[in-house]
């Protein structure tokens, strides 16, 4: 049986995705912790409230004893007529006993004021054990010893029963006939106010504890009203981004999240209907590019045939017969190029185009195409170079269609490369391979840049075209690159010429990493 291992370390950030994924989650959690600082700071003032009115209740009652107590001992004093030390004593043995069945407090003590002459009648001073220690302090004592008529109290610990306790020590002053001044103090221990008060705090506290929980649920009930529908209305708008233009939220009641649904779902049904108008136009749009370049087959064929039979007559006409016929011929062969790049494209735009790859080597390749563009390098003044210090490999790629790139790239290199030196470059590295073609020509600015790739775009029209181009060259060696999942880089600077980088995978089924060579030829060490 296979255990699973709680991983702990990795708890924080589990919690911190969930934190950032989910909106009922923030809020239950928000809820919960406002609720908390809130049930916190109420169980604070509520606790100190009742601890303050507890306190004060039993001192209040404590007080009250100690005053009704040293009122029926003073009376006790002042009805005896003790005449010697025994009848003194026993006379402040009834005054204690009057003191504790007064006070409920068996915790006492009498201390004769102390800097009074010596008087033998003067009875022993008493005190409860638990009174003894230093419980009384001597700044009670003083209180009490400068004023007759007046209750002192102090909060103590008292120790009971091998334990410390909290309680209060009343001190009060009696005036003994014959025998002079003297202290009282009785002793309260305040334990069962405190033991009350434990309880009610523990009330507080698994009360606020419930009450927390409670709101963390009604928190999860209601936002879970609220976000379903917005989870739901999410997922509806993914799937709508993915094509699915049928998907609808459903309509629900008459509040704001249905309106929200109604008003949704009205938008996706007005972009279905124009998506679906503009795929209806795209396509008829295609279709008569496509029909166009088909029908236009036929007539150019026999076009194509009479006007090779008069080329081929050319030198048996007269001069100006025979230009007409040289331009006529140029004409159609462009003509017949032009019809091939439409045919080629409406095929992209259809998304009707199956890549056929097979195992080439890419610098081979590029060789073959060089060797076949030098010939027409060398017309224009041109020197074509070629740098191959990586591809030697056979890469997964349709060599027709990467030929086609090629040849393109190096045409146009040669049409604008004002007869300066071409250079050409291969490399490779562990996910693509990479063909750079270098012109020195006339190069381009930052806003034809962003036309290059345009359809029938011409970076100088009043620029008279050498090589018969069509304006959909480098449109469709940009559709060739992706279909390839690679991509065709430019760099370019006015008066510095031009760079185009192809970069192809290795392998179709994986990615590029990165391009083995740089698109901009300053950085090259």
């Amino acid at each position: 049986m296979k255990v699973r291992r709680f991983d702990l370390l990795g708890l924080p950030a589990r919690i911190t995705r969930v934190w950032r994924r989910s909106l009922q989650f923030r809020t239950v959690v928000a809820s919960m912790a406002l609720s908390g600082v809130a049930i916190i700071l109420v169980g604070l003032y509520m606790s100190f409230s009742i601890s303050n009115d507890l306190f004060a209740s039993r001192l209040n009652q404590v007080l009250s004893e100690s005053q009704r107590a040293q009122v029926a001992a003073q009376r006790i004093f002042d009805s005896s007529d003790a005449s010697d030390q025994a009848s003194m004593q026993s006379v402040m043995n009834a005054a204690r006993t009057a003191i504790r069945d007064s006070s409920s407090s068996g915790l006492i003590a009498v201390y004769r004021v102390p800097d009074q002459e010596p008087n033998p009648l003067a009875p022993q001073n008493f005190s409860s054990t638990e009174l003894t220690g230093g419980v009384i302090t001597p700044e009670l004592k003083a209180q009490v010893m400068t004023t007759a008529d007046q209750q002192f109290w102090q909060s103590v610990e008292l120790p009971i029963n091998g334990s410390t306790v909290p309680g209060v020590v009343v001190g009060s002053q009696l005036d003994i006939p014959g025998a002079g001044l003297y202290e009282l103090f009785i002793g309260y221990d305040f334990e069962q106010s405190e033991q009350t008060l434990l309880f009610v705090q523990q009330v507080l506290w698994f009360s606020g504890f419930g009450l927390l929980i409670l709101v963390g649920g009604v928190a999860w009930v209601v936002s879970r009203m609220v976000v379903s529908p917005l989870k739901n209305a999410a997922e509806t708008s993914q799937k709508l981004a993915a094509g699915d233009l049928a998907v609808r939220i459903p309509e629900k009641g008459e509040d704001v999240v249905a309106t929200l649904a109604r008003s949704f779902n009205d938008m996706a049904g007005s972009m279905q209907r124009q998506l679906t108008e503009l795929a209806d136009l795209s396509v008829m749009q295609q279709r008569f590019v496509s029909d166009v370049s088909h029908e236009l087959r036929t007539p150019l064929t026999t076009i194509k045939l009479a006007g090779d039979v008069l080329f081929q007559e050319r030198e048996n006409f007269d001069a100006k017969t025979r230009r007409s016929t040289e331009l006529l011929n140029a004409q159609v062969l462009r003509f017949e190029k032009l019809l091939g790049d439409l045919l080629e494209i409406s095929r992209y735009d259809a998304g009707s185009v199956n890549l056929e790859p097979e195992p080439t080597n890419v610098a081979g390749l590029v060789q073959d195409v060089v060797g076949t563009m030098t010939t027409l390098a060398e017309q224009h003044g041109c020197d074509l170079s070629l740098s191959a210090p990586g591809g030697h490999f056979d890469a997964d790629i349709d060599p027709r269609r990467v030929r086609r790139i090629l040849m393109n790239l190096i045409g146009n290199a040669i049409e604008h490369g004002e007869n300066k030196p071409i250079d050409i470059a291969v490399d490779s590295n562990a996910t693509a391979v990479a063909i750079s073609v270098r012109d020195h020509g006339v190069g381009m600015d930052a806003e034809q840049l962003e036309q290059v790739f345009s359809r029938f775009w011409r970076a100088d029209p009043s620029r008279k075209r050498t090589l018969g181009g069509t304006g959909l060259g480098l449109a469709i060696s940009l559709e060739d690159a992706r279909v390839h999942n690679g991509l065709l880089d430019v760099w370019a600077a006015p008066g510095e010429g031009a760079l185009f980088r192809l970069t192809l995978p290795r392998d179709l089924e994986v990615p590029i990493a990165s391009s083995p060579l740089p698109l901009d030829p300053t950085e090259e060490s």
